[in-house]
């Protein structure tokens, strides 16, 4: 990737945020979050992680490590690469922690019959929920019969086998409201399990060389939360790297939240709830 990757900073008072400038909401969210946090504990937290190993880079010792932190903490899941599905589940084996596999990632560029068959071998290797990203230029350009198709051929997989599947918008692309409403629709049609802001991964050129990447915002949390059918969940997945934003999105409606800043974001919450 040319140019220099620079991760923008949340700030809920900034321009990236327009809905929280109001005092009224921004008092609101924060009365919210309290009241979340005084039902909570760490343990409950965790159960709402789906912890990624999801980098390029990350390595089998990195996924054996990850998986043994996992295991520790209790968390949801351990969200991983397609390759690393069959050694995921050999680690996971006996434990709670289930394995979650990407599909179509992080770009949602494959066909839908390659969709169908990474998730097929993903569930035949051990995968009990599956996360895929939609085919972002097909959403863009409003082919929503391609985009039904597509969720609807893996949820009905998903569906036979009792696996979960999250529809990744990816919302740093999918930028209209319109057009992640209309994804919600579709979503509600097919009933899958979640419907999940971001990759990670969805760097934008920023006009100097560089790129910015906002992951999951508190305005698209709401706008799925709104739209979702009840039975549809929320996953908020991508810059979530402490305890706070955690319990923000909560608060908004996520009930589960991707990322691989698990341990500190749990290390936090066994101090607050102590």
């Amino acid at each position: 990737m040319a140019g220099v990757l620079r991760r923008r900073i949340r700030n809920p008072h900034s321009e990236t945020c327009p809905e929280l400038v109001e005092g009224s909401q921004i008092v609101w969210l924060t009365f919210t979050a309290q009241i979340i946090q005084s039902k909570m504990n760490a343990n409950e937290i965790a159960r709402m992680i789906d912890h990624a190993v999801l980098h390029p880079t990350s390595t089998d010792a990195d996924l054996r490590k990850n998986c043994a932190l996992a295991m520790k903490y209790q968390v949801a899941t351990v969200c991983v690469k397609p390759y690393h599905t069959e050694l995921a589940a050999t680690l996971l084996k006996g434990s709670n922690v289930k394995v979650c596999t990407v599909i179509g990632f992080p770009h949602g560029n494959s066909l839908p019959s390659i969709k169908l068959t990474e998730t097929s071998m993903a569930i035949d290797e051990g995968a009990q929920e599956i996360d895929m990203v939609v085919n972002i230029g097909k959403a863009i350009q409003e082919d929503w019969e391609y985009i039904n198709e597509e969720i609807g051929i893996v949820q009905t997989l998903c569906s036979i086998h009792q696996v979960l599947l999250k529809v990744i918008f990816e919302t740093d692309f999918v930028t209209s409201d319109a057009h992640k409403i209309k994804l919600c629709e579709i979503c509600n049609e097919h009933q899958v399990a979640f419907v999940k802001t971001s990759t990670g991964f969805g760097y934008v050129p920023a006009g100097d060389g560089h790129y910015i990447y906002h992951g999951a915002t508190e305005h698209d949390v709401r706008l799925m939360r709104e739209h979702c059918d009840p039975k549809v969940q929320i996953k908020a997945s991508g810059g979530i790297r402490t305890l706070d934003l955690l319990l923000r999105f909560h608060a908004l409606g996520a009930t589960r939240i991707g990322t691989s800043a698990t341990e500190t974001i749990l290390a936090e919450a066994r101090l607050k709830f102590s």
